[in-house]
């Protein structure tokens, strides 16, 4: 079987920065109330015909690629994670087999929200050490902004989110180095503790929604029960990266670097502790982005790398949960 490995990463957000206080203006709320809660002081939201989800994912892909070495003739598969496409159908993985001018070569879009990177990044994984392709694209990517309830109705999600976009080229390799596992798990008893209800068949569709013409409609914005959340994340992190741990053989001494999905620094905090790893061993940006959902992993692998903060040999372990609720790891020996 062979082995596969990042050989090349990149990520772009927005210009504009939206801080706490710019919030303030939109809704009851204020710089102290929001980082208490979260840790976040400012984040990125796209200005309307200047980014997209996809036109985000392209940047962020044409950096990993050119860091990787590989030629786009080379790319041989594409896999998206989004909840945010461009269009509600087709997804985005089209868009940006387009925009960079790949052959036609397949792409595979994920909804696993907060999950999708690792989801993403474990699919590839196994079409790569299946012997299937040599070189595929891993893009993660989310425009939140756009969606948000931007009154003092919606200001216990709409602080949290930001947008941007992360990217990763996954390579064959001979070598040891590389995905030594991932993780993946799901619970769907819980799925509308954290979800946007609408539009979908299952509940209302777009022409009931245009039909009642209701501004108190909630239904197609974000909700989150942030509590039930909290409890459960920090216990499905700490499963999970315990699993991956143990199948690897590893302690968690041996934890070189932990990337986890920047949700909320209070969760990235508690499982810190909980671990008794030191602020060397854990990466948060999410001061400065928010929660960029399927692209906040990426992000945050691709700009400690930036920071020097990975180096051969290294023990990488990624992990991430999420709306579903899902919730996934990556051990990654670098």
């Amino acid at each position: 079987m062979f082995q596969s490995k990042i050989s090349g990463l990149g990520f772009y957000v927005p210009d504009n920065v939206v801080t706490n206080d710019d919030l303030s203006k939109l809704m009851d709320t204020n710089d102290e109330w929001i980082q208490e809660r979260t840790g976040i002081q400012e984040r990125r939201h796209i200005k309307r015909g200047e980014d997209t989800t996809t036109s985000m994912g392209v940047k962020a892909a044409k950096i990993a690629i050119e860091r990787s070495g590989v030629s786009y003739d080379d790319i041989d598969f594409i896999v998206f994670a989004t909840i945010s496409p461009d269009y509600y159908f087709p997804g985005p993985g089209v868009e940006l087999q387009k925009e960079l001018g790949l052959k036609t070569i397949g792409a595979l879009d994920i909804r696993n929200q907060c999950s999708g990177f690792v989801y993403a990044l474990s699919i590839a994984d196994q079409f790569i050490k299946t012997g299937m392709y040599k070189n595929i694209l891993v893009v993660a990517s989310e425009v939140q902004s756009l969606g948000l309830d931007m009154t003092t109705r919606g200001r216990g999600v709409s602080v949290i989110f930001g947008d941007g976009a992360g990217a990763v080229v996954l390579s064959r390799s001979n070598d040891e180095s590389g995905i030594l596992s991932t993780h993946l798990h799901s619970e769907g008893e819980h799925a509308k503790e954290l979800a946007v209800l609408a539009p979908g068949m299952g509940g209302r569709w777009v022409t009931d929604i245009l039909a009642d013409n209701n501004p108190d409609d909630e239904s197609y914005f974000p909700y989150m029960n942030g509590q039930f959340v909290f409890k459960h994340a920090v216990v499905r992190f700490s499963e999970v990266i315990h699993e991956g741990l143990q199948a690897n053989n590893l302690q968690v001494s041996d934890i070189d670097l932990l990337i986890p999905h920047q949700a909320n620094l209070r969760i990235s905090q508690f499982i810190q502790k909980k671990f008794g790893l030191n602020d060397d061993q854990v990466f948060n940006n999410i001061q400065k982005y928010g929660n960029t959902t399927a692209a906040s992993i990426p992000i945050a692998l691709a700009e400690a790398w930036e920071q020097g903060k990975i180096k051969k040999g290294d023990t990488l372990v990624l992990a991430a949960f999420g709306s579903g609720f899902t919730w996934a790891s990556a051990i990654i020996k670098w």
